[in-house]
């Protein structure tokens, strides 16, 4: 009877032990998930919003992508270039990915690449018999792609090059558009990063909001 007994007490003893230790776990589940909720509101939800919210109020124009509107139509961005066709206007950088925002990349060709060293001999020629100078004096960003193949901008040197024939096929005189060229030409960023520059888009807007001189 007491060995009987002695025998049962441990198995009786065991199931509040073992309920006690699923009701444990089953416990540790809801801070998880609770975190896990939280979390993906305040990151995932709450933050976007205050981030978008914030910028749109402080940076307007840039959070809607430097859009450049003309006649309440957007004409590009500020921040991307695109071809411009006819000697009446500024020509970007080349572009390896054809001026596709969506297809944004460089050539990834080395500089010591038969094809690109190929390839910049033959712009150099084209952009000399298009602005009528010596292969020698063309700036090379206007032969060589950027890395993302999107750069709005120029070089003074590159758009400076450009302007006879801008203003020749305008019939706007030359000092004209060397202005425009000056007032469109940006210092280094804070004065202190990058170099001057000149950016195509803003430009070339500006140039057709000309009238050409009688």
């Amino acid at each position: 009877m007491n060995r009987s007994l002695a025998t049962s007490l441990p198995r009786a003893a065991r199931a509040p032990a073992a309920r006690a230790a699923t009701l444990q776990q089953h416990g540790a589940w809801r801070p998880a998930l609770m975190l896990g909720l939280v979390s993906l509101l305040l990151l995932g939800l709450a933050y976007a919003l205050a981030a978008t919210g914030a910028s749109r109020l402080l940076f307007p124009a840039q959070a809607d992508g430097s859009l450049l509107i003309r006649d309440g139509q957007v004409r590009g961005s500020q921040l991307i270039a695109q071809p411009f066709t006819g000697d009446g206007y500024f020509q970007a950088r080349p572009s390896a990915a054809n001026y596709d925002p969506m297809a944004a990349a460089g050539s990834n060709l080395a500089r010591t690449n038969p094809a690109l060293q190929e390839r910049v001999q033959a712009s150099i020629a084209a952009v000399a018999a298009r602005e009528g100078v010596a292969p020698a004096q063309v700036p090379s960003d206007l032969v060589t792609q950027s890395g993302a193949g999107m750069d709005p901008e120029l070089s003074p040197a590159a758009a400076q090059l450009q302007i006879a024939r801008v203003a020749r096929s305008r019939g706007l005189p030359p000092e004209r558009v060397t202005a425009l060229v000056k007032a469109n030409t940006q210092g280094p960023q804070w004065r202190v990063f990058g170099q001057p520059r000149v950016n195509v888009m803003t430009l070339n807007l500006a140039l057709d909001d000309l009238k050409a001189a009688p």
